[in-house]
């Protein structure tokens, strides 16, 4: 089990990376135009970027963000204090670790809450976005699996640390 979630993740977090990238070459496409547009004025002509872009971004950001924060818990690539830690007696850098592990996964599990909340009064209201009138409620849905990993993790590690399998 251990081993397959560790695998959704890294598959999410690089599904997160495809996501990103499709943002840079969108931003890069509508930069591009720009200038050409730009260039083209002067002469009587006119390029156009992509319609909707800042509809596009703006929703394929806000999934990208969560996509990488099960990644990132994972491999621990959080603020820690390991002067502190480093430092301590064992038994007291293994309380702290548990603890905060525990914290996090208690923390993304009321994030993922919330979200599902959120999610269903925007599809009761039908909100859709402005340009491209895309339904927003569709995009709360990477949000909500990058949450729950992110919990599974989270909660998984806390574990781990209880028993000794992890340390700060």
């Amino acid at each position: 089990m251990s081993r397959r979630l560790d695998d959704l993740v890294a598959f999410w977090a690089l599904l997160g990376g495809v996501v990103l990238l499709s943002i840079v070459a969108v931003t890069a496409f509508n930069i591009g135009a720009r200038l050409l547009d730009l260039t083209a004025r002067p002469f009587g002509g006119s390029v156009r970027g992509f319609s909707g872009y800042e509809d596009y971004v703006r929703l394929t950001v806000s999934c990208a963000a969560l996509m990488l924060l099960p990644y990132c818990q994972q491999r621990r690539g959080h603020v820690a204090v390991d002067l502190l830690a480093a430092r301590m007696p064992a038994w007291l850098d293994r309380s702290m670790t548990v603890i905060s592990l525990g914290a996090m996964a208690l923390l993304a599990g009321f994030l993922f809450g919330w979200m599902v909340v959120g999610m269903i009064e925007t599809r009761a209201d039908g909100a859709v976005s402005r340009v491209l009138q895309w339904p927003e409620w569709l995009f709360y849905l990477p949000g909500l699996a990058s949450l729950l990993l992110w919990t599974l993790v989270a909660a998984r590690d806390a574990c781990r640390a209880a028993t000794g399998g992890i340390r700060s």
